[in-house]
Parts: structure tokens; C-alpha cells; sequence
């Protein structure tokens, strides 16, 4: 292997040699890639087409000890470093341009204790794969509604879904994990082992190390849930809106119910005449028993006149896999979000006003429904402090040619600035895209000290910065 310059974390350039680069890769179970290696292109995509990086060397891990020796090797060389779980964070956080990519996607196994009620689950490993491992046993973690995330990026950032009102974000239910710091060290966090990593890397996003296993608690959910779709014409959306804030003022921790306003794709169960036309849709899942989660769905369902009612049984994993189609690979994607405590008549007013400039048939706006046993978790229990939010609001431009990109960008960034007003002030670092470093301490609130104290403790170089990053005390006076 030929010497290669490659970029540091000052975004300088340095030479590392031949040597140095052979000795890294006989320590590896798994492959070293540069740019002209067959399986280059791939390792380096991820889901948002509008980040094109390429990393000057890929260091696919099959194990823990594969991830100590390539932070190490990043460490002594001083390169900028990002990690790839599942590669669908939005701000394209899992590729750098000239550094080191340290590539967990191949570390994907999902191990399931039933008679604990214990997982544990490797970083590469998806949404999809951790469901198909739990509902075996109809258990289940509270994770993401589109199953080809990673269960790294989003457990780190905090992690929300279709059971969170039930059982609570995903770091509610992470009992330990096993990290490699900065130093190349491995270490177990957890509540009684270097317990304040383990506070930090719920919420505190990839700042503090890689995480290289995760053991989460399961809750018995399954194998149906009673959930579905109903679709309303978009003309009678503040109405809706109105009647679905009240609906969800009693609604049990087991229903959930999320908003999606957009142009109607050609669903099988809509009418033809109404694809391609705006709607809004109510998505509602119920995760105890069938018949209970039809009398607690009765009041959203009776909502106005829907074109299409199709809230059934079905399979916990096919309902986490619904929105899977509307977010494949390969489009280019922008965000802009709000935390809500409540959604007055003036955001209902801001919001749907947006929706008729719409810039492409893809971008739209959703509500997540969240609040329940999440939000009776205290703000400073762990590095997630948005317990008080019952809604997330997430404009999602999603287009496809890079002539739309400014249209689909002012668009998302006007609706943000217009609801401002009526939002928390608070956000979800996984919902942030790169261009908002400034939201950063807003996100973190009343946590965002302490956080900045244990990213000096464990990463005082900032090595781990690819990231919404918390810049560590040597950092902020280098700047």
C-alpha cells in the first residue's frame, strides 16, 4: 500500500506512510478501502444524495477491536474522522472529504435474550434487523419509523417511534454500552460504570466515542398492532388539525398518532383521481390489545370525512417498515424542525399555509406524537432534555434534481422561521441539518455545560467531531 495524504482534523494535510498504513491494516479482521477500490463508491454513499464525500481511506470494522485500532491510527495521525452506523443521519455526518471513515456497517449482529428481556446489538445493525431479531420473541425496543436507519445514530441522538409513548425513548430503554474513546480505550458505560459517559451518550449524539454494543431492555409488544392510515382531503387540514389536538388531550400511552401533510402518492387504497393532490394524513398505531386499541382510535378515526380509512391488524415489523418507501436512498433531502409543547391555532395556521407552496411532490411536513413515558423522564436525568415536547414538527424537503436544491432549501427554511414563534425553542439533534452548528447549545438547554465538561474529559482533541458537535474547552480556545 502506497503512502497517502490524507486530511487532519485541522482540515490541513498530512502524509502518512506506507508503513504506517500496512501496519494498521494487519491488525484488521476487516478491509481497508481507498478511492479505485471496487467497493469504494458504496461504503462511501449514504442516504442523503446531497452529501458526496469521499473519504481519503474507509476502514470497514468486524469488531471492536478492528474500531480501537482505527482510532488509534486516526488519533496518532491527527485525521478528521467520521463514522458510519447506518449512514442516514441528514447532515451527512457518517463520511468526511480526505479522512478517515471508520465504517461499522459490517458489525450488524442482534442478540436476543427472551427470558430477560435483554438485546444486545452492534452498531452496523438496522432498525429492520433489530425488529426481526425481537419480534421473534414478540418483544420489541422503542426505536425509529423508517427501518433501514441505523440503531447507532438514532439511539445516540435519543431515538422516538410508533411505542416511545408506551415505553419511552430508545435511551429510556439502553441499560449499557460499550464505547471506544479517543484514547483507544474500551469501556463500559452504564448506570454504575463511568455513569456520566453513560448520561452523555443518551442524547449527547456521537460526540463522546463509538459505541461498539448496545444492551437494551425489550417490552412485549406484538406480533400485530392495530394501526394504519387515515387520509383527509388537505382543504379540511386546520380542522382536522383542531379535533386531532383535542382527540390526543386523553389519548392512552399505547396509541400514538402522527401527522403527514404532502401531495398524496399513488397508495393502492387511494383513489386514483386524488394522487398527486395534497392531503393530510393521520398515522396511528395502538400497541396493546386489538379490541382496546379500537376504542381508543374511535374519536381520530370519526375525525371530518376521510378519503380513506385503512387502520387494521398488522404485523408490528410490516408497520414499522410503512414509511419505508417514501424514504429510500438516493434523494436529496434537507430538514428543518421544532419541538412543540402544544400546537396552537396560530402554528396550525403557519403550518398549513406552507403547504400549498409545496416545491416538489416529495417534501413534506409531519407532526411526530410523542410525550407519555417519555416525558416522565426528567430533563437532566439524561443529556436529552426535550421531555416537555408533545410534538416534533420536521419539514422534509426531499427532491431529486440538484437544480430544485434552492427551491426545496428556501422553503423549509421560510416554514421554520414562520413557526418559530409558536415552538419550544428546543431541537432533536437528529433532526438538525449541518448548517445549524448554532442550534447546538439551544438543543442540549440546561444539559449543554455538563455535556461540554465530559466531552473534555473524554475527548479533549475532538477527535469525534463529524457530528452536531460540542467543542471541548482546549477546542474553544484554539478557535
Amino acid at each position: 500500500m502506497d503512502s497517502m495524504s490524507l486530511t487532519t482534523l485541522e482540515r490541513g494535510k498530512t502524509t502518512v506512510d506506507a508503513a504506517a498504513l500496512e501496519a494498521l491494516s494487519v491488525q484488521l479482521r476487516g478491509t481497508v478501502l481507498r478511492e479505485g477500490d471496487a467497493a469504494y463508491d458504496e461504503a462511501r454513499s449514504i442516504w442523503n444524495a446531497m452529501i458526496d464525500r469521499r473519504p481519503g481511506l474507509i476502514v470497514r470494522c468486524a469488531g471492536a477491536a478492528d474500531v480501537i485500532a482505527a482510532v488509534n491510527f486516526a488519533r496518532e495521525n491527527r485525521l478528521l474522522v467520521a463514522v458510519r452506523g447506518g449512514g442516514h443521519n441528514i447532515a451527512g455526518s457518517a463520511v468526511c472529504d480526505g479522512g478517515l471513515m471508520i465504517d461499522l456497517s459490517p458489525m450488524k449482529s442482534v442478540r436476543v435474550d427472551p427470558a430477560t428481556r435483554r438485546a444486545w446489538v452492534e452498531p452496523g445493525a438496522t432498525l429492520a434487523d433489530v425488529d426481526a431479531e425481537t419480534q421473534a420473541f414478540r418483544l420489541a425496543v422503542p426505536t425509529g419509523i423508517n427501518s433501514t436507519t441505523g440503531i447507532s445514530g438514532l439511539t445516540l441522538g435519543g431515538g422516538f417511534g410508533w411505542i416511545t409513548r408506551k415505553f419511552g425513548l430508545t435511551i429510556d430503554n439502553l441499560l449499557c454500552a460499550d464505547v471506544v474513546t479517543a484514547d483507544g480505550k474500551l469501556l463500559r458505560a452504564s448506570q454504575t460504570e463511568n455513569p456520566d459517559l453513560f448520561w452523555a451518550l443518551r442524547g449527547g449524539g456521537g460526540n463522546f466515542g463509538i459505541v461498539t454494543a448496545f444492551e437494551f431492555k425489550l417490552h412485549q409488544v406484538g406480533p400485530q398492532v392495530l394501526s394504519g392510515l387515515v387520509v383527509h382531503p388537505f382543504a379540511d387540514a386546520e380542522n382536522v388539525l383542531r379535533e386531532y389536538r383535542a382527540a390526543l388531550e386523553a389519548a392512552p400511552n399505547e396509541l400514538t398518532c402522527w401527522v403527514v401533510m404532502r401531495q398524496a402518492p399513488p397508495l393502492p387504497f387511494l383513489p386514483a383521481e386524488w394522487h398527486g393532490k395534497e392531503v393530510l394524513v393521520l398515522a396511528m398505531c395502538y400497541c396493546g390489545d386489538l379490541q382496546e386499541g379500537e376504542k381508543a382510535t374511535q374519536r381520530l378515526r370519526a375525525i371530518g370525512t376521510p378519503i380513506a380509512d385503512v387502520v387494521g391488524p398488522n404485523p408490528f415489523t410490516g408497520w414499522e417498515q410503512a414509511f419505508d418507501p417514501l424514504l429510500t436512498p438516493g434523494a436529496r433531502n434537507y430538514w428543518k424542525s421544532h419541538d412543540f409543547t402544544e400546537l396552537s391555532d396560530s402554528a396550525i395556521e403557519v403550518v398549513t399555509a406552507a403547504i400549498p407552496g409545496l416545491p416538489g411532490p416529495e417534501c413534506e411536513i409531519f407532526f411526530a406524537h410523542v410525550g407519555g413515558a417519555a416525558g416522565r423522564v426528567t430533563a437532566d436525568a439524561t443529556a436529552f432534555p426535550q421531555r416537555s415536547a408533545h410534538y416534533v414538527m420536521n419539514v422534509h424537503a426531499r427532491w431529486r434534481e440538484p437544480e430544485m436544491d434552492r427551491a426545496c432549501i428556501d422553503w423549509a427554511r421560510g416554514l421554520f422561521e414562520a413557526a418559530k414563534p409558536y415552538a419550544a425553542g428546543t431541537a432533536y439533534v437528529n433532526f438538525m441539518p449541518g448548517d445549524e452548528v448554532d442550534r447546538v447549545e439551544a438543543a442540549y438547554g440546561g444539559n449543554y455545560r455538563r455535556l461540554l465538561e465530559i466531552k473534555q474529559r473524554y475527548d479533549p482533541l475532538n477527535l469525534f467531531r463529524m457530528n452536531q458537535n460540542l467543542r471541548p474547552a482546549e477546542a474553544q480556545r484554539a478557535a
